[in-house]
């Protein structure tokens, strides 16, 4: 992710970007003759469309090299000057929200469509009567079903992913009532609490989600929210325990448009080649049949309709340009709204971390603690009313360090990023400084330390409910010290069942066992985060996504 995006009007995203020039003139490019390759930024989301690659190589000779990243840091490496030619997102609604973004994107082309839609297990659906014919839901009833407890629902985090995102505002939208004249202040903060009540399952990954909800479903969710395409791969792929209803809220929905967009004014006759093919009937057939996305034309579609539900009433929320209505909000939601964060990070401290890689973890935390100024940064902060353990270990596990975030000033009205009080600097000071007082000796006792971990977070849990609880586990090498993974695994087993709401993230770095540590999150319900060649901070503010 990775990405929050505002929403935009359909005027406004005309005026950001225009059709590229036809390539008919353009000579054809044998497939065999070697080429430089266009390389192609994509949101992770698309990497379903990987296939895709050789098929354009084949019609156009364009060699188109796919990099998937999350959406929040695909947005900032655009707008920091992204070497890629090209970038593909669900949408780039808040990439073109302002001069910053526009001025990188040289021309952009809408490529298939994909709308919001509430994905309700169908005995649920049935039970609350919201699968009888001509029922009419909004998403006032969405957030109403939540607020009753009746939809728990999954969702991606709604600060750094583009459905989570879009999802809210769309609660928002419809709330406020006034289309593209909403603003900040307008915003119906009821209506934001209400439809957050029933947010159960949190992530920043589609496909993390999915495997999430299918273990989960009938238990912890009843509900998944993301887009038409993931719901309907979901009910074709069989794993659920039963299929989804899709719920298109009745007064519109957003709709993911996948724009191609040229970032290298160089390789615009490569782009156009491209965007040509993408756009003709065979690949509009492919990515409707192999994906479940929507092709561009009415007679295309038409073509595919029997895979495809028809959409009825269905109309594309419009949504306020107004870029602080979209930083306010995430804010909002990150700092008041959402369950606040309580979360044990266990770290190595063990002789191999001295020099280099504690240099490394130091630097992370305190990227965390405020050090980091750029988008994802600001995303990935420490937030307020979080509650934070540090679980040093070495030979053994030692006792957590607590820190606590202190809560904002109070707002009345609307949305508005808020500055940090001086309380709140100050805490986060602490946990820079107790990052730089880590010692480094020892050995690596990392079982006996995650247990250590998610005792402790079902102690806390116990005593303070309204948090969401998570363990974080880093470490450099493989367990030396205390139990193998075998006995973990045994006194996982013996934990009361409210364990399994507490996922742990590893982050795999330097000569840890890779087999292990996924072995370990899959009992666990978490993910590897792999460290050995990505810096440790973008790890650590990947991990955040999902807490």
């Amino acid at each position: 992710m990775r990405r929050a995006f505002c929403v935009f009007a359909l005027a406004l995203l005309a005026a950001c970007g225009k059709a590229p020039e036809t390539a008919s003139d353009a000579p054809d490019i044998p497939t065999s003759e070697a080429t430089t390759p266009l390389h192609v930024l994509a949101t992770s989301d698309l990497k379903d469309i990987e296939p895709l690659a050789a098929q354009i190589r084949k019609a156009t000779g364009v060699d188109v090299q796919f990099r998937f990243g999350g959406t929040m840091e695909s947005t900032q490496e655009v707008l920091s000057g992204s070497q890629a030619d090209a970038a593909w997102f669900a949408n780039a609604k808040y990439l073109l929200s302002d001069a910053a973004g526009q001025s990188k994107v040289k021309v952009q082309e809408k490529i298939m469509l994909s709308p919001i839609a509430v994905g309700v297990s169908k005995s649920d659906a049935a039970k609350y009567g919201w699968d009888k014919p001509g029922t009419k839901m909004t998403w006032a009833d969405i957030a109403r079903a939540a607020r009753a407890g009746q939809l728990q629902y999954a969702l991606s985090n709604p600060a750094t992913s583009n459905q989570g995102f879009m999802a809210l505002l769309g609660v928002v939208a419809a709330a406020g009532g006034k289309g593209e004249a909403l603003t900040a202040g307008d915003v119906d903060r009821g209506a934001i609490a209400d439809f957050l009540k029933g947010y159960k399952i949190v992530g920043d990954n589609s496909t993390y989600l999915a495997e999430q909800f299918i273990k989960q479903q009938g238990t912890r969710a009843n509900a998944f929210i993301n887009y038409e395409s993931w719901l309907l791969s979901l009910n074709a792929s069989g794993k659920l325990r039963e299929p989804l209803h899709l719920i298109y809220p009745f007064e519109g929905v957003s709709t993911a448009d996948y724009p191609l967009m040229l970032l290298n004014d160089a390789r615009r006759a490569d782009y156009v080649k491209v965007v040509e093919y993408l756009k003709g009937d065979e690949a509009q057939l492919w990515l409707a049949r192999q994906t479940l996305r929507r092709p561009m034309r009415a007679e295309v579609a038409a073509r595919v309709a029997d895979l495809l539900p028809p959409l009825g009433f269905q109309v594309e929320l419009p949504f306020s340009p107004d870029r602080q209505l979209a930083d306010g909000l995430i804010d909002a939601y990150l700092n008041e709204f959402r369950k606040p964060i309580a979360s044990t990070f266990v770290l190595d401290t063990s002789g191999s971390m001295q020099g280099q890689r504690r240099e490394q973890l130091v630097e992370a935390i305190h990227y965390l603690a405020g050090a980091d100024a750029s988008l994802t940064g600001r995303v990935a902060k420490l937030t307020n009313r979080e509650r934070l353990w540090f679980l040093p270990f070495s030979n053994a596990p030692r006792a957590p360090v607590p820190f606590e975030i202190p809560a904002g000033s109070k707002v009345a009205k609307g949305v508005a990023p808020q500055v940090d009080t001086e309380a709140k600097l100050a805490e986060l000071k602490r946990v820079r400084d107790t990052a730089d007082e880590l010692k480094m000796a020892g050995g690596t006792a990392l079982y006996d330390a995650v247990l250590a971990g998610l005792q402790h977070m079902l102690e806390e849990r116990q005593r303070r409910p309204d948090y969401q609880y998570s363990v974080v586990a880093f470490t450099d090498g493989k367990n030396t010290a205390g139990r193998k993974l075998e006995d973990f695994k045994r006194a996982y087993e013996q934990l009361p069942e409210d364990v399994r709401g507490i996922p742990v993230f590893m982050v795999l770095f330097g000569e840890a066992g890779e087999a292990d540590l996924k072995e370990l999150v899959n009992i666990t319900g978490g993910k590897v985060f792999d460290a050995r060649k990505t810096p440790l901070y973008a790890v650590f503010k990947d991990i955040r996504a999902y807490q």
